[in-house]
Order: structure tokens, then C-alpha cells, then sequence
């Protein structure tokens, strides 16, 4: 659940930063309850935060105005170095340990661009993968683009995490396959962190999940959602494996390819997803790919 007064404080630590954001969020155990923890310890967390802006170089450069100290030895070298830093790997730059309104604080900056790439392709699933589990949005201007990309990656999600479950499942096994398909983007997952991290995370959150899928899994014709019993059937007949295949995003839709395609072959991406819908062990195969 939500924890108690939180947007509040989260709106006047925003004060703190430049408001040409074209999205700003929080997220993780200091804005939303885990298993295990109770609301005064979650309440003590350090508070996540990720600033999506247009332009990275001007964002910096007026961040280092006002927040010089927030930024480690690079703020000697300015806002353009800083940029080059964010936009490689993840795409996104962090300045972490941030005391800020009687808080710590971990703020992320990635640019518009970027996050929507990331968003549509799954390139590294870094922030596409935050933003597959409940987040609080504290502003969010009328880019388009934007907002129909949000849209997708949720969409995304469901369809990956459908190839992945068998025919009948409940809402809390999709939300859990959800949640664990986003680490896959977080490597901290793939050097042990502890998996039930998985489970603390849905527990406690499952209206807030509720509220980010619902109308997607209403909307969706490949499933039947029984939403008084929590539980949904899906098709999973060749031709719906292959319907859901063809929409994932491309970058799993290549690494598919990679995985079935021996080499000198060069079939179509067509052909080799057609083939997986037909395999018994197609979810098997987009698991493989989607925890890489």
C-alpha cells in the first residue's frame, strides 16, 4: 500500500529541482509498503526518484546552480560530461546519498527520448522496468509520445508475462510474473538479490497493480478476466502464442531470433516466431530471453 502523507513530502522535495520535467516519479520501498517491513521502517527508506527531461544538458546545468553539492567530483566538469555519463549504458545518471528535506534521497535523470526507446523497445528495461510496477507520478506534462509509450510498456508486459503462464492463472501470479520480468533489467536480480523481493513487492500492492492493468486485461480479447475471482484464462493455442509473440517489444522479439535461428539460416523474424508459437516450450523460450 501506499504509505500514509507521502505525496506531500514528495511534492516539496520536487520543489527542490527544476520543473522542466517532462515526467517525475518515485518509487521503491520508501514510497510503497513491502512485505516484511512495516510503515514506520518503509517510511525511513531512502526515497527513489527518477526526472525524465527534455533536454539533459540544460536540466544539469541549472541542477548544478541549485544543487551543486548534490553531484560528485564530475560537478567540476559540467553539465555536458555529466550528459555523455547519463547517456550511456541505462541511458539514466544518478546522484544517490542526496540529504534533501530531512531525507536521503536517490534521484535518476533520463531524457524523454531515451526513456520512450526504452519504453517501446525494451533496450535495457532499466526505467521501462520501474515503471511496470506501481510508481507515484508527481508530474507528467502533455507529451503524446510519451504517454502512448507509457501505455505500450504496460501492455508489453502483460503480453510477455501471458506467453510465460500457463492457460489459467490468478491476477497475483500475473502481477508476480510482471514484477519479475522487470528485474530482468535490473542486475542486482541476476547476482542473487533476494527473489522473494518479487513477492514483498505484489503482496501488499495488489490494488496498485490492479490499478495499472485492470483496463488493459478488460480490454484485452485474448483473455478471459474474471475479476470477482481474481483469476484469468488465456489463449493458448498456436495462433494466439503467435498473435502475443508478433507484439512484443522488438528488442525480445530479436533475442528470440538469436536464440532459435542457427547461424547461416536467416530466416525471417516471422518465420521463427511462427515457430515458437507451435513449440510446447514456448513460454520456456521467452523466459530464457527475458531474464538474459
Amino acid at each position: 500500500m501506499a504509505l500514509p502523507s507521502s505525496a506531500v513530502k514528495l511534492h516539496r522535495i520536487l520543489a527542490h529541482f527544476s520543473q522542466e520535467l517532462s515526467l517525475a516519479f518515485a518509487y521503491g520501498s520508501g514510497v510503497f509498503q513491502q512485505a516484511g517491513s512495516s510503515a514506520g521502517e518503509s517510511g525511513n527508506n531512502m526515497l527513489d526518484f527518477i526526472f525524465v527531461v527534455d533536454d539533459s544538458v540544460t536540466w544539469h546545468m541549472t541542477n548544478l546552480l541549485k544543487n551543486r553539492n548534490h553531484y560528485s567530483f564530475l560537478k567540476y566538469f559540467g553539465p555536458k560530461p555529466i550528459t555523455n555519463i547519463q547517456n550511456s549504458g541505462a541511458g539514466i545518471y544518478y546522484n544517490t546519498l542526496v540529504p534533501c528535506n530531512g531525507r536521503v534521497i536517490k534521484y535518476g535523470v533520463i531524457s524523454t527520448d531515451a526513456l520512450i526507446e526504452d519504453l517501446l523497445r525494451w533496450k535495457t528495461l532499466y526505467v521501462a522496468g520501474r515503471l511496470q510496477k506501481p510508481v507515484k507520478i508527481l508530474t507528467q506534462n502533455e507529451n503524446g509520445k510519451l504517454q502512448a509509450a507509457l501505455a505500450n510498456n504496460l501492455k508489453s508486459a502483460v503480453t510477455a508475462a501471458f506467453l510465460m503462464l500457463p492457460e489459467s492463472f490468478s491476477e497475483e501470479d500475473l502481477y508476480m510474473q510482471i514484477a519479475g520480468l522487470s528485474y530482468s533489467g535490473d542486475f542486482r536480480m541476476i547476482i542473487g538479490e533476494d527473489k522473494s523481493k518479487v513477492m514483498n513487492i505484489v503482496k501488499p500492492n495488489i490494488l496498485h497493480f490492479q490499478k495499472l492493468y485492470s483496463n488493459i486485461l478488460q480490454d484485452c480479447p485474448q483473455v478471459v478476466y474474471k475479476h470477482q475471482l481474481g483469476m484469468l484464462e488465456i489463449d493458448k493455442s498456436p495462433e494466439g502464442q503467435f498473435t502475443q509473440l508478433m507484439a512484443l517489444p522488438r528488442t525480445l522479439q530479436q533475442q528470440i531470433t538469436s536464440l532459435m535461428d542457427p547461424p547461416g539460416k536467416n530466416r525471417d523474424v516471422e518465420e521463427i516466431l511462427l515457430q515458437v508459437a507451435h513449440d510446447p516450450d514456448c513460454g520456456l523460450v521467452v523466459h530464457q530471453v527475458s531474464v538474459r
